[in-house]
């Protein structure tokens, strides 16, 4: 069979493409996860902020947030193996979290109660309650993003090939930084224009839900967003925008308020 040049370059990019399906997926990118915890440290309670700032030193939250991610390029069983199903839920279509059991291997809402408990234990070594609550910060991030309450059959949405604008690429990494991306924003940009715009009824809703609520919401929006066909250009981002920035000013508040919980006098585990 012969090709022309477009068509082998096609080929040749789905290929490239079929391997990087088969690495792990990111949640928001660097610029998404920093924004979500940019938005929770104007939010964080007196008590927070001095329980964030006791265990991370000099470390923001929004420089803490992408490390989980980061961590997945190390070699140890820890990253490759024993995290890697912590940064997503699995909900199928119609099911809700309650509907499910978590699996052996755990998931981002098990993963949360567990660094939780971490956090907050004084006995516990410095660096643990580090990772502990570094690993907080990604993962309610994560817990917004609606591709990751995966339907399971497609893994977020990995397997879901697309062209964005130009790029052969997936639905996952769309929503992960193509549409953030586009924007052209820093993270410090995105996070005053999305603050500005947060209300007080806003904060209140938002930090009333838990996180399976979080996963049964994005599951829901999942299921919105998936197109009907395979070249998203501008049409996409117009339909998407109110979604994708309701989801990371969520992510934000939520945060906050699950921290400021946490921390708080006489709170438990």
């Amino acid at each position: 069979m012969m090709f022309g040049g477009g068509a082998m370059l096609r080929l040749i990019c789905s290929a490239i493409l079929g391997v990087a399906l088969a690495l792990p997926a990111a949640a928001w990118g660097k610029t998404g996860h920093r924004v979500v915890a940019a938005i929770a440290d104007e939010y964080l309670s007196d008590e927070a902020a001095a329980a964030v700032e006791d265990i991370l030193g000099p470390e923001s939250m929004a420089e803490a947030a992408d490390w989980a991610d980061f961590m997945r390029s190390d070699s140890s069983d820890f990253w490759r193996r024993e995290a890697n199903p912590w940064h997503y839920v699995t909900i199928p279509e119609g099911e809700t979290y309650a509907d499910i059991t978590p699996p052996p291997e755990g998931n981002a809402i098990t993963a949360l109660e567990h660094f939780r408990a971490i956090a907050v234990d004084e006995t516990q070594p410095l660096e643990q309650r580090q990772l502990a609550l570094r690993f907080i910060i990604h993962l309610v991030g994560d817990l917004q993003q609606p591709l990751h309450a995966g339907n399971g059959t497609d893994r977020g949405a990995n397997l879901f090939t697309c062209y964005f604008f130009e790029d052969l690429t997936n639905l996952h990494e769309v929503w992960d930084e193509l549409l953030i991306n586009y924007e052209e924003l820093s993270y410090t940009e995105w996070t005053d224009w999305l603050t500005s715009k947060i209300t007080a009824e806003n904060i209140l809703v938002w930090s009333a839900a838990t996180p399976a609520e979080w996963a049964d919401e994005s599951a829901a929006i999942r299921d919105q967003i998936y197109p009907d066909h395979q070249i998203l250009k501008w049409e996409y981002v117009y339909q998407t925008r109110p979604i994708l920035r309701q989801q990371l000013s969520k992510g934000g508040v939520r945060l906050a308020a699950y921290l400021n919980e946490m921390f708080a006098e006489g709170a438990t585990e």
